[in-house]
């Protein structure tokens, strides 16, 4: 499961060696200062938006890579049956948003949250 790491006054997803496979990349990464807010989804299937490309999907189970929409692009990391982190990035930015499954995204916002300041 991909990690969300905040060091160096930046946000970085960090991905295990399957996940960049199936991602067909490797992490990624923003400044705090990128950031427009953070907050739990419950429910991340729900916040896909456009088509993967690339990466690898399977509906309501793994979606994982790049998602791109008419906005721009999300960079996605998600499971099934798993809330997730969605960072809201500045325009400007490489992506618009990371939807990141953690395994405590309530730890992981309030993380972010404290490191960022405004």
């Amino acid at each position: 499961m991909a990690k969300v790491e905040v060091a160096g006054g930046r946000v970085e997803v960090v991905l295990s060696q399957k996940e960049r496979l199936a991602a067909l990349r490797g992490d990624v990464s923003a400044a705090l200062d990128e950031i427009a807010a953070v907050r739990v989804s419950p429910h991340p299937f729900g916040e896909l938006r456009g088509i993967r490309a690339p990466g690898t999907g399977v509906p309501g189970v793994i979606a994982i890579g790049t998602w791109r929409h008419r906005g721009g692009k999300d960079f996605v990391a998600i499971y099934r049956r798993r809330p997730a982190v969605v960072v809201e990035l500045a325009a400007g930015s490489e992506f618009e948003r990371f939807i990141v499954g953690v395994e405590d995204p309530d730890e992981t916002v309030a993380r972010i949250q404290a490191r960022h300041i405004r």
